[in-house]
């Protein structure tokens, strides 16, 4: 072997769990039989070990390069007595497919055909089953800092690997090839040298199909076109709201509450499980704090909540902002303004960031009272320590202006006729978002209000035979729709069972401007989990300046108007300032993030007690420190924090175990490290605002209280202490 290069010093590596033989003080493996079970289904992988399962009818094979090139693929197929073939696209693979449980012995044929360099099963990560794993015959392997060029040698050729090439930048790490005189594969390889103590890392080069943003797993996620379609029968390339990008940068945090209020909400239901999931919830109707359904058309608020912080946990489906947390409020029903102060003041006080409010008045037209304006204007201004809760209210469905007049006719006994006036006062209120519906075809729902005041549209359903005018409580008879316009329903949460608007626990028909406004509100509180210091006014300018610019020219098919467009300033009266963005949106309240005010005053506190961290337990550990000021007098009690840093000195014999989370005296839980750091055994690190983004949601409050730090360890066999932490606090 040639070209290995000097090593960098390295941490230690983890000697945990090998035993030695007392004749050649060598370290030797675990009994066979244990390895060889577990060896062949478990993955190396960023310092991990992810489970895998075998495909019983599938596996992968390489040619030689000498394999004649006239060869097919039916001559595979005939030659190797298998169903079928295909190359897997950008490798040098060739899938094949086996009568069931038929991979085995298909291996066993594929081995001794003259013509194959190589062959492996075809594997599913156990976490996600539909992500299949091939397997190359590349192996990267990274020795100790005292491992020797010819010991590297030696150890090759003993596993029958072959150095290929050293990988750039990083020491003693060199990618080997599996030879034919291998007894193994190049995951059970791998798997035998992590229990060597002279190696550091080894992980096979596996191949899995190329997927270009994040997109969870929940099984229904396909369903929800909104969020990210990969097109399909009625649903344009470009209806929906373009979020996995933004998923890319966060999926929600914790700290940003979404108040969604609304008749009632199935919290049994299991996209709204997780913890800290919901805070603060309220029935206003019954004055209690479970806000369940009661009758049986209360299925509104279960598929809003759905819409806009569904809960990831590969079950169902996935909100706009899943991380986020849900603040459920059951209205009254009613519009009075004690009804309306209580429902904006409690949202205000107890912490929700987002208010998404799919309702209004039954009445064509409503002008808001005093204290509604008021009580409004108050959660828009002074929510969120002054920045102002983000207030988002649907448009409406009768097909009218959320402000402006209309020559009605065919009402029954003509109670509206000629010049009508109509009014939304909620959606007119400039503090407010109002959001109209777009459609899976990125036209206009037929339904939805319309005018000057619409901030931005969000896809919807679009209209079913009929036209209802729900505002008014007056039947219409004048211009309806006749059929089905085309257009696609929502998939959303629905109440469990036979309950709600379909069997089972999700609907696939769930629409209207009700649902365009969830959506937005899912978009702002992924924006304010980006960037907590954006005011509610900014949030609402982001929004509009990174909509996409739908456009539909075609008449409205009852009243004959064409508001498709967009005027000088870019509005729109149909789709306000076009159709929100998720992915633009995020990116540019992350282009806002603002600089770190300078501190003038640091605090620093420490604890240096060892805590032992219990393994594999979900408890964990937790070392406290308490801000009370200093020897100089409370100082530090009531000012705003500018700046902190957290500390940390853990060791562990494998610290890929471990999770990381801060406590803050106020706020959600922080977290700090996830299970990234494979094999090191040393962690002596400083967490940031650079470093650590979330840190951003602390600034700006007191410090004064309780901060505890939070150890788990995740897996077995290992374990370790944290030595000690420190805050560093700048005021």
């Amino acid at each position: 072997m040639t070209g290995f290069v000097s090593p960098d010093p390295l941490p230690p590596h983890d000697e945990a769990n090998l035993t030695e033989n007392p004749l050649s003080a060598e370290p030797v493996l675990p009994a066979a039989g244990v390895l060889a079970e577990q060896s062949g289904v478990i993955l190396q992988r960023g310092g991990e070990e992810l489970r895998l399962l075998k495909i019983g009818d599938r596996f992968t094979f390489r040619p030689t390069t000498n394999a004649p090139a006239e060869m097919t693929l039916e001559d595979w197929v005939q030659q190797l007595d298998v169903e079928s073939v295909r190359p897997v696209p950008g490798v040098d693979l060739i899938e094949v497919k086996t009568a069931a449980a038929g991979a085995e012995a298909g291996i066993a044929r594929a081995r001794t055909h003259p013509q194959v360099a190589f062959a492996s099963h075809v594997y599913q990560l156990a976490q996600s089953p539909q992500t299949r794993v091939y397997l190359t015959d590349e192996l990267t392997v990274q020795f100790a800092n005292s491992v020797t060029t010819e010991a590297m040698g030696a150890i090759a050729t003993d596993l029958g690997l072959r150095p290929a090439q050293p990988v750039v930048g990083i020491p003693q790490t060199y990618v080997f090839e599996v030879t034919a005189q291998a007894q193994a594969n190049p995951i059970k390889l791998a798997n035998q040298l992590m229990h060597r103590p002279d190696v550091l890392l080894a992980e096979p080069n596996i191949v899995i199909r190329t997927e270009q943003l994040y997109r969870p797993q929940e099984p229904e996620y396909p369903r929800q076109w909104y969020l990210q379609n990969q097109g399909g029968s009625q649903i344009a390339p470009t209806a929906h709201i373009s979020v996995e990008p933004a998923w890319d940068v966060t999926r929600g945090s914790r700290a940003v509450v979404v108040a969604v209020t609304d008749d009632g909400f199935d919290l049994n239901h299991p996209d709204f499980q997780g913890k800290g999931k919901l805070v603060q919830p309220r029935d206003f109707k019954l004055q209690t704090s479970l806000p369940l359904p009661e009758a049986s058309h209360e299925n509104h608020g279960t598929a809003c909540a759905g819409v806009a912080i569904a809960e990831e946990n590969q079950s169902g489906i996935v909100g706009v902002a899943p991380g986020c947390s849900l603040m459920p409020l059951r209205t009254t029903g009613f519009l009075d303004d004690q009804a309306i102060e209580s429902l904006f003041d409690w949202a205000l006080q107890k912490g929700a960031a987002v208010i998404s409010c799919s309702w209004g008045a039954s009445a064509a037209y409503f002008p808001l009272s005093l204290r509604q304006r008021a009580a409004i204007n108050r959660a828009a201004t002074q929510g969120r320590g002054g920045k102002g809760c983000v207030i988002v209210f649907a448009a409406g469905n009768a097909n009218r202006p959320v402000s402006g007049t209309v020559n009605e006719q065919g009402w029954v006994n003509n109670v509206l006729r000629g010049n009508t006036q109509w009014l939304n006062g909620f959606a007119v209120h400039p503090d407010v978002i109002a959001v109209s519906a777009s459609t899976s075809l990125d036209k206009k729902a037929a339904y939805s209000n319309w005018g000057d005041a619409i901030s931005v549209t969000a896809p919807s359903n679009n209209a079913p035979p009929g036209m209802w005018l729900p505002q008014t409580g007056y039947t219409y008879t004048g211009p309806q729709i006749q059929t089905a316009l085309p257009g696609v329903g929502v998939f959303t949460t629905d109440r469990l069972g036979a309950a709600g608007y379909d069997p089972g626990s999700f609907t696939n028909t769930f629409g209207g401007t009700s649902s365009a406004c969830p959506v937005v509100a899912g978009v702002a509180a992924l924006v304010l989990s980006v960037n907590p210091a954006l005011t509610a006014r900014e949030v609402k300018q982001i929004l509009q300046e990174t909509a996409d610019k739908i456009v539909d020219p075609n008449p409205d098919p009852q009243l004959g108007l064409r508001y498709g467009t967009y005027d000088a300033s870019g509005h729109s009266k149909w789709f306000g300032y076009g159709k929100v963005n998720a992915a633009r949106a995020v990116e540019a309240a992350r282009r806002k993030l603002p600089a770190a005010i300078a501190p003038t005053d640091w605090q620093q506190l420490a604890n240096t007690a060892p805590v032992a961290i219990p393994d594999d337990s979900p408890r964990g550990a937790t070392s406290i420190l308490q801000v009370q000021g200093d020897s100089r007098g409370d100082r530090f009690a009531n000012r705003p924090l500018r700046d902190l840093r957290i500390t940390v000195d853990v060791e562990h014999s494998y610290l890929g175990d471990l999770e990381i989370t801060l406590l803050p005296p106020q706020g959600e839980p922080l977290l700090l490290q996830s299970r990234i750091l494979g094999r090191r055994t040393r962690l002596q690190t400083t967490y940031t605002l650079q470093t650590t983004p979330l840190l951003r949601t602390l600034l700006n409050r007191s410090a004064r209280g309780v901060w505890q730090l939070r150890l788990v360890d995740c897996a077995p066999q290992h374990v370790g202490r944290l030595l000690s932490w420190q805050l560093h606090l700048g005021f």
